[in-house]
């Protein structure tokens, strides 16, 4: 291993839950009841992409870009004005992958935007070598677009990257880039098909970087 490669959104910080509030809230404000459970399918997948499909399913009569405004500031508004911290182990992971010298890198379906906004509300944006967002790519999640990016700007080869997810979308986009991926249990990020990772943990904490 050379490089270790996260996912943000339910592995870094417990996100699901807002962004399930969040995009629930959305959908309300634009005139369409729906509840968490149907948003499942769509975690790890890019903005865009999930309300193109949610738009034509329900018929939203506004742009993509003005629903995503809406959702998209209403989340950062959140970000900021909550006490929020990273999920248990991150800390301790991201210190001791640095203390072996590992390059580190973000693969996030999330808005450069709001990954900004977490990494610095953490204080964590400076220990990542790259940053690349599934909106900056062709296609997001669960093509391997976003995985192979990050693998090229931190100039290492796709099969020397371990890749931390908590998402079906996301760990088909990483193992689609040939990459070993541990899938994290996350109960807050839906009912999630893990079994095509290579490792699966319930806590960060049971990742053990000698033994990667």
């Amino acid at each position: 291993m050379k490089a270790f490669i996260f996912d943000m959104d339910g592995v870094i910080i417990d996100s699901e839950p807002i962004h399930f509030d969040i995009d629930v809230k959305t959908m309300n404000f634009f005139g369409v009841t729906i509840s968490p459970h149907e948003l499942d399918e769509f975690v790890g997948m890019t903005n865009p992409e999930m309300w193109k499909i949610l738009k034509q399913k329900f018929n939203l009569l506004h742009s993509v870009s003005d629903i995503i405004e809406y959702q998209l500031s209403s989340k950062i508004e959140l970000i900021r004005t909550n006490e929020i911290g990273p999920i248990n182990g991150i800390y301790e992971l991201i210190l001791e992958l640095k203390k072996h010298n590992i390059v580190l890198g973000i693969a996030s379906s999330s808005p450069i935007k709001f990954i900004n906004e977490v990494l610095l509300k953490f204080k964590i944006l400076d220990y990542f070598d790259c940053i690349v967002s599934g909106e900056e790519v062709a296609k997001g999640k669960p093509e391997p677009d976003v995985y192979l990016e990050a693998a090229r700007l931190l100039g290492v080869d796709p099969s020397e990257c371990i890749v931390l997810e908590d998402s079906r979308n996301g760990i088909q986009s990483a193992k689609s880039a040939g990459m070993k991926c541990i899938g994290f249990i996350n109960k807050n990020s839906g009912n999630q098909d893990l079994s095509k990772a290579d490792i699966i943990v319930n806590s960060i904490r049971d990742i053990k970087v000698t033994d990667l």
